[in-house]
């Protein structure tokens, strides 16, 4: 019987990794200068955990060779850091997170590994142990420890059954779905009424939906970043369909991307200057509708693979 989910090193929860020593020195290095520039920049920090591929020696240092419809894309695993803090950083978090991006890449070459940092609250990451969320479960097990101020010690972790994690995957999924066709539902009435800047708007929001939902039904963890090259990231360990979708390996699909990633800003704040026309949006549509089938597919995909464990 195989109904409880998959936690790696369960029994080892209060023993997290510390050392770094597998990686390469110049590996190292970053991730030492990156634990002082957040301790410099955020002064409450309890622990600084590294996790994802970095963590696990699965990295990818740089992939130039996957070719889709007629188009190259670039994949490098990035340094994915979960700092924790006596108090969320809340809105304060996007500044810091680019303060610390913009000191940690000046004077760094155009191939270097990207920093991707999340904040929680200590009280926040318990609970979320506690409550046996996946995404935070799976940091506490493959994650290092770089840095403890050894103020707070990690809950101890309860597990979910296949069932729990496919009810939980399902909301999410059902939650971030029905916005994306609410939104879609505006783009609808803003085009026939010819508010283009309105209908970028709609577009961003349909696309940002769509993308937060696939690592929500594949970790239970949704990030809270606005950017969609961030959230297009966060989606290729899941899959690289989306690549056909927004390849950006010309100069008109880089334009079309750029305008659609600045719209969650511009086509509120910056009405005047923001400048698109029908015919964008006519580009971009099919796009969008391409990205909701392959993330309804993506979604479903997992979420049978929960059902079919829950008896297995």
């Amino acid at each position: 019987m195989a109904e409880m989910f998959y936690w790696k090193n369960v029994d080892n929860f209060g023993n997290m990794q510390s050392s770094i020593d597998f990686l390469p020195e110049r590996k190292q290095r970053d991730l030492y200068e990156l634990v002082g520039l957040i301790r410099d920049e955020v002064k409450d920090v309890v622990m600084i955990i590294l996790y994802g591929s970095y963590a696990r020696n699965t990295y990818v240092e740089l992939d130039i060779q996957r070719d889709y419809g007629g188009g190259k894309i670039q994949f490098m695993s990035d340094y994915d850091i979960l700092v924790v803090t006596k108090r969320r950083l809340g809105s304060r978090e996007s500044t810091v997170n680019s303060r610390i991006k913009d000191r940690f890449l000046r004077d760094k070459g155009e191939f270097q590994t990207y920093p991707q940092i999340i904040n929680e609250s200590i009280s926040k990451f318990n609970n979320a142990l506690s409550e046996g969320r996946y995404f935070y479960v799976d940091i506490l097990a493959e994650g290092i420890m770089l840095y403890d101020s050894g103020e707070c010690s990690p809950a101890t972790p309860r597990e979910l059954n296949f069932s729990e994690i496919k009810d939980m995957a399902l909301e999410y999924y059902e939650e971030n779905h029905d916005d994306a066709k609410t939104h879609f539902a505006h783009l609808e009435l803003d085009y026939s009424n010819k508010n283009y800047i309105f209908c970028f708007f709609d577009l961003h929001q349909v696309t940002e939906k769509l993308l937060k939902a696939i690592p929500l039904v594949n970790i239970l963890y949704g990030y809270k970043e606005h950017r969609l090259d961030f959230l297009i990231e966060k989606c290729k360990p899941y899959t690289l369909e989306l690549a056909k979708v927004f390849p950006r390996d010309t100069d008109e699909e880089k334009r079309l991307f750029d305008l659609l990633q600045r719209a969650y800003i511009e086509a509120r704040y910056n009405k005047k200057k923001f400048v698109v026309t029908k015919e964008d949006i006519d580009a971009l549509i099919p796009k969008v509708e391409r990205l909701r089938d392959i993330v309804d597919r993506v979604c479903r995909d997992r979420i049978a693979y929960y059902e079919s464990q829950i008896e297995a």
